[in-house]
């Protein structure tokens, strides 16, 4: 953990972000930098002892941003909803920008994306397999076009950078397990790939935590591209299965082309230059319905072994 430091993080109240921002107010000066547009934004930051900063990216103005920060974890993003454009420009030229503006961190992590993959079938995506075209275009574009501005700002400048491809993250705050447990209990169809299983390796909050931290503290030049996942692989088939058992209703699962294929990661490298995860998958996904669905009773023992 890092202690004494002066700490940005940008998306500041995201369901990554968040967590990690509060876990190093403990011991840092940390910045959370984000919109705060939504009510309560800028009080939750502050109880958990983070100073808000009203930020948005797309407009590219740093200059009331402070530029001495030690660390940076930077996870704003656009999430290509709009204007492919804007979504490039603000996810990839303001990213550079921020890193610029930064330049005197000792570590800085850009939040990419496992979409950024081309699909190679039945085996794990590494950190070498070529960039693809995702049912997410706009985003998964602008962020191939981050990871390439990022690393030459970084590069031409010497700037300690971690680009971590984030594939499945969940917990309290949400995620894609959470999103379909959501639907599990509304009792609607789970649309998954027809390419099954559908291979994830899904990452609980705890250790998304002492990870993103990790990846500040590993930087170097030139950046660490590594993926950002759990130790553990499952399929979707299987926690949602799992899931299903817990809160006692069983999921509809179907298989379309539309759907997105799995985000299955090699976390090889990721074992070696950030460590492996700590929280099976089966008590994460049991700690997040606690968490999310506290009006639900969980059996005492896990059904899968009883």
């Amino acid at each position: 953990m890092l202690t004494g430091e002066k700490v940005l993080i940008t998306g500041a109240t995201g369901k990554i972000a968040f967590p990690i921002a509060r876990a190093l107010a403990e011991r840092n000066e940390v910045w959370g930098a984000a919109r705060l547009r939504a009510p309560g934004d800028r009080d939750r930051l502050q109880a958990a002892g983070v100073t808000p900063m009203a930020l948005d990216m797309s407009t590219g103005d740093f200059s009331e941003l402070p530029d001495d920060f030690t660390y940076v974890f930077h996870a704003a993003v656009d999430s290509g909803a709009g204007d492919w454009s804007r979504c490039v420009d603000t996810n990839a030229q303001k990213s550079g920008e921020l890193l610029y503006h930064c330049r005197t961190a000792r570590g800085f992590v850009f939040c990419s994306t496992g979409s950024v993959y081309g699909y190679q079938g039945r085996r794990p995506l590494r950190e070498s397999d070529p960039p693809g075209v995702p049912l997410r275009a706009n985003y998964s574009f602008s962020k191939i076009a981050a990871e390439a501005v990022c690393t030459w700002v970084a590069k031409q400048n010497g700037i300690p950078l971690t680009i971590i491809r984030i594939c499945s993250t969940y917990g309290p705050e949400g995620g894609a397990p959470a999103d379909r447990l959501e639907i599990i209990l509304a009792r609607r169809p789970i649309r998954l790939h027809p390419d099954k299983p559908n291979n994830y390796n899904p990452i609980y909050e705890d250790d998304y935590v002492a990870l993103g931290i990790r990846a500040m503290e590993v930087a170097d030049t030139p950046p660490v591209v590594v993926n950002w996942a759990g130790s553990e692989t499952v399929s979707v088939e299987d926690y949602c299965a799992y899931l299903g058992e817990l809160v006692g209703v069983e999921p509809i699962l179907e298989y379309t082309p539309a759907a997105h294929t799995p985000l299955w990661p090699d976390i090889t490298h990721m074992h070696e230059v950030l460590g492996r995860t700590t929280v099976p998958w089966r008590d994460g996904m049991r700690r997040m319905i606690a968490a999310r669905h506290p009006e639900l009773p969980l059996p005492e023992h896990d059904p899968t072994t009883a």
